[in-house]
């Protein structure tokens, strides 16, 4: 009996196992992170020589 109980245990480990690594998934965090940030609608930067724009959309940016 008390060998089927320890492969009863060994099973469900292997299948607690199996569903803990398909829910991490590495990067997915930063993904959720980077999707939950552009819900904000983040402006755009443009580019080009404009300190005083650089500093108000790095501004916005901080605020979000």
């Amino acid at each position: 009996m008390a060998g089927r109980t320890n492969a009863q245990i060994a099973e469900a480990l292997a299948t607690l196992a199996g569903i803990m690594a398909r829910d991490h998934q590495p990067g997915r965090e930063d993904e959720a992170r980077l999707e939950r940030f552009m819900k904000h609608k983040p402006p755009i930067f443009t580019g080009g020589y404009n300190p005083e724009g650089a500093v108000k959309w790095l501004e916005e940016v901080e605020i979000i």
